[in-house]
């Protein structure tokens, strides 16, 4: 009997610690963000801090263009959580957007999930030492510029930055016949050409500015571009849907504004909504 005990108590406890083992590991719990390349620094370091608030989740995240992103999601990537460097490319995923944007009736933005997270600024700066003495956006129709780098027109920052030409009448066509356009598939990649001095100048975030330590000679008013909010929301087709609309609360925490705020960024929704 004494044995028969010993036998069942052992595959008690064994049974106890598989139990134990599987529910530990349905805690861990992983996160696939998409976000616009410009977040890079911010959100890299906002992960972080998030494994005091959330241990047993890892963020993994994917930066690139927001078009770039949206096309990924079109196209089957797993992503939880999307935030785009412009209203376009959520609208693209987003049903209830005007179907003149959304053309597709593309439908993976949960509705109640959807905000507008941060503002940033469209600047022009220069490498070190500034070379060329650009000054202002009017020197880029002047001969102080030799080549002038743009995000490509199909993502946010080429998009704005070809508002901004437009507005203060410079012709882009003009300039490319000219040979000074020289373009970068994402802001990262126009911010490594004006750090690298391979050009005079170039159209990018604040915060990359920032991030980069370049130098803003001068920065898009409101009657150059619109504004630039970045809109975040969990996607329906979500493996973890709950998970990932804690971490967007996250982000709007002040311990994340904070963050977001030093670099340049400014928030859209409340802290602490």
């Amino acid at each position: 009997m004494n044995k028969l005990w010993k036998k069942a108590s052992v595959m008690i406890l064994a049974g106890a610690i598989a139990m134990g083992m599987s529910a530990s590991a349905e805690e861990e719990v992983e996160i696939v963000v998409f976000a616009a390349a410009s977040m890079t620094e911010t959100l890299t370091e906002i992960a972080e801090m998030y494994k005091e608030t959330a241990p047993n989740v890892t963020i993994t995240y994917n930066f690139d263009s927001s078009g770039t992103l949206k096309t990924q999601i079109q196209e089957g990537a797993d992503c939880d959580l999307f935030i785009s460097a412009a209203q376009k490319q959520m609208n693209q995923l987003d049903i209830t957007a005007d179907a003149s944007v959304n053309e597709e009736g593309l439908d993976f933005v949960i509705e109640d999930s959807r905000i507008d997270l941060v503002e940033n600024k469209v600047v022009l700066v220069v490498p070190e030492g500034n070379a060329a003495g650009i000054e202002s956006f009017d020197d880029l129709t002047s001969d102080k510029l030799s080549l002038l780098c743009l995000g490509n027109e199909d993502v946010p920052v080429g998009a704005y930055s070809d508002e901004i030409l437009e507005n203060l009448g410079i012709d882009k066509a003009q300039l490319e016949a000219e040979g000074k356009v020289t373009y970068g598939s994402n802001v990262k990649e126009v911010t490594s050409q004006v750090s690298e001095a391979a050009v005079d100048a170039g159209i990018i975030y604040a915060t990359d500015a920032y991030s980069a330590e370049l130098t803003v000679v001068d920065e898009a008013t409101s009657d150059m571009c619109r504004q630039v909010i970045y809109p975040a929301a969990v996607l329906n087709v979500s493996s973890n849907p709950e998970a990932a609309q804690a971490f967007l609360d996250y982000l709007q925490t002040d311990e994340c504004a904070a963050v977001f705020e030093e670099v340049g960024f400014t928030m859209v929704q409340p802290a602490g909504a």
